[in-house]
């Protein structure tokens, strides 16, 4: 599978950006798909995670600011994210994997498949 992020761009402290992960070459129902993001000199952490049955897992510090959505008839995840804060700035990345189970689901190396990436940046 193939996919492209898209979404990322300059915001307000406080602002809304959706971000979207199409994918080609597979339907997205067969893979559990997640965000990550990776800040300048930080580790890549995970952000939210879609299984194939359509539940949702996050990191506990976003619960509420952050949703995970798919939309299947347009092969797209998305992540809406509200309330953005200046340290939410980074670039998101988004990856697919069609075998994790759940206690592998915040590895980045647990995903098979990975999008270029699309860079956030919040403005205080």
């Amino acid at each position: 599978v193939q996919l492209q992020a898209s979404g990322g761009g300059l915001v307000q402290a406080g602002g809304s950006l959706r971000l979207s992960c199409a994918a080609s070459g597979r339907t997205f129902g067969r893979y559990t798909t997640g965000w990550f993001r990776q800040a300048p000199g930080k580790e890549r952490e995970f952000v939210a995670a879609i299984f194939r049955s359509g539940s949702t897992h996050y990191r506990d510090s976003d619960k509420g600011r952050f949703t995970i959505s798919r939309d299947r008839s347009e092969n797209t995840v998305y992540l809406q994210m509200n309330s953005l804060k200046p340290e939410d700035t980074a670039v998101y990345y988004c990856a697919a994997d069609q075998t994790l189970i759940m206690s592998s689901i915040r590895s980045h190396r647990a995903y098979d498949y990975w999008g270029q990436g699309t860079q956030v940046t919040v403005s205080s």
